[in-house]
């Protein structure tokens, strides 16, 4: 007997980051968040602010095959206040993961953003619905909800590896991924991150023509020392 694929796969969900983890990465720029991390963690540049803005939250997964959101229609149903969905379609522009509709019932929910490598649909109503909507486009075409896919599971989003409970930051540079195993490490060296960028920025300020940037040469080419070396 050949059994058959089960429409949808739910995987395990640990405990989230507590809501106070959270708040200390919002209004924080990607890019520090990244310098953080060690000049690595955002996702495909084509992952763009569809509609919203600024967001951090944590990750609930999806995978969806193309033209298809049943799993995403799951997941909308499993989210709690805080989540940002992120589905992975393998890059499938064939079709819009969502519309406005679906991410209406999100935000009802406490969803606090999408991330998609796929395209959505909508874009006015998206704007008017004021929830940060991350995708690589938009399209009028519509999905099918057939399945398979699944929920919580461990994905491929932009190029990176995404888990449920991660956190994710969006903002007008893109969307950084912070593994939950990095997340206390990530917001220590933020702090050191910050305070670089505060003094550099003071600097900058205050006239400075050069910045004393770790491992740059910041001596002239006429420089007798720097043709030396």
């Amino acid at each position: 007997m050949i059994e058959e694929t089960p429409p949808l796969v739910f995987g395990p969900f640990g405990a989230r980051p507590k809501a106070d983890i959270v708040a200390r990465f919002r209004e924080v720029p990607t890019s520090f968040i990244v310098d953080a991390m060690g000049g690595a963690g955002a996702l495909d540049w084509r992952i763009h602010g569809i509609a919203g803005g600024a967001f951090a939250g944590v990750a609930l997964t999806c995978e969806c095959p193309p033209s298809d959101n049943l799993a995403f229609i799951a997941a909308i149903a499993e989210s709690e206040a805080g989540d940002v969905l992120v589905a992975a379609t393998g890059g499938s522009t064939a079709a819009a993961l969502t519309g406005d509709l679906l991410l209406h019932v999100a935000r009802n929910r406490g969803v606090v953003g999408l991330v998609t490598d796929g395209l959505v649909r909508d874009a006015a109503d998206l704007e008017a619905l004021a929830l940060p909507v991350y995708a690589m486009g938009v399209t009028a075409d519509s999905p099918s909800r057939r399945g398979p896919g699944a929920v919580r599971a461990d994905i491929v989003c932009g190029g990176r590896l995404v888990s449920s409970g991660d956190v994710v930051v969006g903002d007008r540079d893109g969307v950084v991924v912070v593994p939950r195993v990095k997340i206390e490490a990530t917001l220590a060296a933020l702090e050191a991150v910050k305070a670089m960028e505060a003094e550099m920025l003071d600097l900058v300020r205050k006239g400075a023509r050069a910045l004393p940037l770790p491992g740059a040469v910041t001596r002239s080419p006429t420089d007798k020392a720097w043709r030396k070396a």
